[in-house]
């Protein structure tokens, strides 16, 4: 497969990753990083990172807005509903796990 083919076929499975993201707001961040290790949060930020690289300038909310469809601020107020205890423990150690790993 040549590199050209292969960046279309990339970015249109994640076109339709977040698509599947959008018609699933009932999932939340939290769950997702307890599960998966990544959420909707590090997808903006590699978004970001990504933009950064190749000297685009984007800050955190334009790629989180990139991500969610709507401005983040807009989609916790609408979809994001409150965790329990055990869920945020469970973050805690996921976040140690997960982006820590990513960082070094």
């Amino acid at each position: 497969m040549d590199s050209q083919t292969r960046t279309e076929l990339e970015a249109a499975a994640f076109r339709a990753l977040l698509e599947h993201l959008d018609k699933r707001k009932d999932v939340q961040n939290i769950d997702m990083m307890n599960l998966t290790g990544f959420c909707r949060n590090c997808l903006s930020r590699w978004y970001q990172e990504a933009a950064n690289a190749r000297g685009i300038e984007m800050d955190k909310d334009a790629a989180r807005e990139m991500i969610y469809g709507m401005p983040y601020a807009e989609w916790r107020d609408k979809f994001q509903t409150e965790a329990g205890p055990e869920t945020q423990a469970r973050f805690t150690q996921a976040f140690a796990e997960n982006v820590g790993k990513r960082d070094t």
